[in-house]
């Protein structure tokens, strides 16, 4: 079995007519388009549709059809293939599209929450004083230093994502982002300077993120359905609470886009899926990262591939009476381990929480007379993963617990290239 995560592309990922071959195929993305249009109180649809590049790049429009449209393509996901991820991430703006398809904020909520962060993104662009750059071709350290050297009081820039090895992009003062434009040519980068586009994910923004904070406060948050990375800490949110913190910082810091990526490989993570219209984040995750399988179900090739490919069909399946075995052995050993851990928030969070999620589960089957899937399966194994790491048992120990396990129930080839062995990915940086 194959770990899949999706990836939700954020600004660059738009282009003229986007969403309509879903929108010809999919009833859930025609509906999602209809919600949309009642939330919205005017036609995104035809924007989407009709609409020409420059009107979907302004910023009043593009964080809105972009968030439509990737709701609409993960909509249209679950009605053909219907098997969430193992986790998901968004880029940017795709960390709202992310958190909306995890469950996490309903869909006419997210609407009118982006449509808050556009107009304070459209205030400062339309101000002229802050500018965005894509950074092509040298390492993000050398981008880090040139941006040092020219920033100074009221003339900032930083690095503002870190794509990939070799692509980081810039945000700051519009005079500031030039003049390291010109620094970083002299040096050797391809520059592609993001037109009309507010300084986001730079010290600029820090105004507007305490802003949407205040707007976020008006929400309530539900459970993630699956686990969403935050663009901030670079690992999946604990709570939905930590909502409205973790979307401030994003306006005001950097996408830890590679560090994310670093973290699904961490995770096992074998698949990709890019939800939205383009390609952007398929091709990305081809030229950065080896040993993932990329994919964007957005585009028709892909599509295809996706809906044919048994692999996206087995985690629907039940395997009978040894998945229950299964997950009871996990639950039994989550239990019956000795904890060697005395914080008592660390013992709730990491033990009580996650165990609790999977005995509902088990319950639940239980009460319906059915049999756990093979995503329920790794639930438990995460489950079980997490809750040996908080009693701080160590590695070899954990290897045998879960060889035990595997032997016991014969199910060592569904988990075999599971990465479950690994130190605390708290630990990192």
């Amino acid at each position: 079995m194959e770990r899949v995560a999706l990836l939700f592309p954020g600004q660059g990922s738009q282009y003229a007519g986007m969403g309509k071959s879903l929108y010809d195929e999919f009833k859930a993305a025609r509906l999602t388009f209809e919600e949309a249009n009642d939330v919205l109180k005017f036609d995104i649809k035809r924007l989407c549709f009709d609409g020409l590049l420059s009107d979907l790049s302004k910023p009043e429009n593009i964080q809105l059809t972009l968030l439509t449209v990737s709701v609409a393509t993960f909509r249209a996901y679950m009605e053909q293939v219907g098997m969430n991820p193992v986790i998901a991430a968004g880029h940017s703006l795709g960390e709202y599209s992310a958190l909306t398809c995890s469950g996490a904020v309903s869909f006419p909520d997210m609407l009118k929450i982006v449509n808050v962060r556009s107009k304070l993104s459209q205030e400062l662009a339309d101000s002229g004083l802050g500018g965005m750059t894509i950074i092509d071709g040298l390492d993000p350290d050398v981008v880090e230093e040139c941006c040092s050297l020219v920033s100074r009081q009221g003339h900032i820039v930083t690095v503002s994502c870190y794509n990939s090895a070799t692509q980081t992009a810039i945000s700051g003062h519009q005079n500031a982002v030039m003049e390291a434009e010109d620094k970083l040519i002299e040096l050797g980068a391809q520059i592609t300077p993001i037109i009309g586009s507010a300084p986001f994910h730079s010290a600029v923004m820090e105004t507007a993120g305490e802003r949407l904070k205040e707007e976020l406060g008006k929400y309530t948050f539900r459970s993630f359905n699956f686990p969403v990375i935050s663009n901030f800490t670079a690992l999946p949110y604990e709570k939905p609470n930590r909502l409205p913190e973790l979307l401030q910082h994003q306006m005001s810091h950097p996408v830890q886009w590679q560090r994310i990526m670093n973290y699904l490989k961490y995770k096992g993570i074998k698949i990709t899926i890019e939800i939205g219209p383009q390609n952007v984040l398929r091709n990305l995750v081809k030229s950065s990262i080896n040993g993932i399988e990329a994919f964007s179900f957005g585009q028709q090739e892909d599509r295809d591939r996706i809906i044919k490919d048994e692999r996206f069909s087995k985690r629907k399946e039940s395997i009978g009476e040894q998945g229950s075995e299964f997950i009871s052995m996990c639950l039994a050993m989550a239990v019956s381990t000795k904890n060697r851990n005395d914080n008592v928030t660390e013992y709730n969070k990491g033990v009580i929480e996650p165990y609790e999620r999977i005995a509902g589960l088990q319950q639940r089957f239980k009460k319906d007379g059915t049999q756990p899937k093979i995503e329920q399966m790794y639930q438990a194994v995460e489950m079980l993963q997490t809750v040996l790491l908080t009693k701080k048992i160590d590695l070899s120990m954990q290897k045998m617990i879960f060889n035990n396990i595997f032997d016991q129930t014969g199910t060592h080839n569904l988990f075999r290239d599971l990465i479950c062995f690994q130190p605390n990915e708290s630990q990192e940086g």
